[in-house]
């Protein structure tokens, strides 16, 4: 069962280089969501399915929120709008959509191999478990991001309204 994770980590490799790589952000941001895709199916194949639906749900979810940001931040308009849409062929569609395949192919064996869910270790993370670790020793460290997060929605408000861009 150590294929599941080493294949999921390879997926994970080759979507990050991707990401680095790439020089259109479009095309970068559908390879970096699949590399969190593919760092969740690591964590179902040790045995953490609670982490792999965080990583999916926060990470994959709040880059998807976070690029609407910018783009509506941005505004290009309709000619921006027009070259975008040429950039994103389908074509272009074809790798993160191969990756993403693999990936669930390897889910739906991960899921039906190991009804328990766990593959490389014996014992499975609960959902109490995490809640207990993070508010018990590392509540520090969820106040404060929490609070980082509330100053960047602050800042990005007052960065993006119109009063704001009038005066620059």
């Amino acid at each position: 069962m150590e294929f599941a994770f080493y294949l999921a980590a390879g997926v994970a490799v080759a979507a990050t280089f991707r990401v680095i790589t790439h020089t259109n952000p479009v095309h970068a941001l559908l390879y970096l969501i699949v590399s969190l895709l593919a760092v969740s199916m690591c964590f179902f194949a040790l045995g953490a399915p609670f982490a792999g639906v965080l990583e999916i749900i926060v990470y994959a979810g709040a880059i998807m929120v976070l690029f609407v940001f910018v783009v509506m931040m941005l505004n290009l308009g309709p000619s921006v709008a027009e070259q975008e849409r040429k950039w994103l062929a389908p074509r272009q569609w074809i790798g993160p959509s191969l990756l993403c395949a693999l990936l669930l192919a390897e889910l739906l064996y991960l899921l039906l191999a190991q009804p328990s869910g766990a593959i490389l270790g014996s014992d499975t993370v609960s959902a109490k478990e995490v809640g207990i670790s993070l508010f018990g020793p590392y509540v520090l460290a969820v106040e404060l991001a929490a609070m980082l997060l509330l100053a960047a929605l602050v800042a990005a408000f007052h960065l993006g309204r119109p009063e704001a861009k009038e005066v620059m």
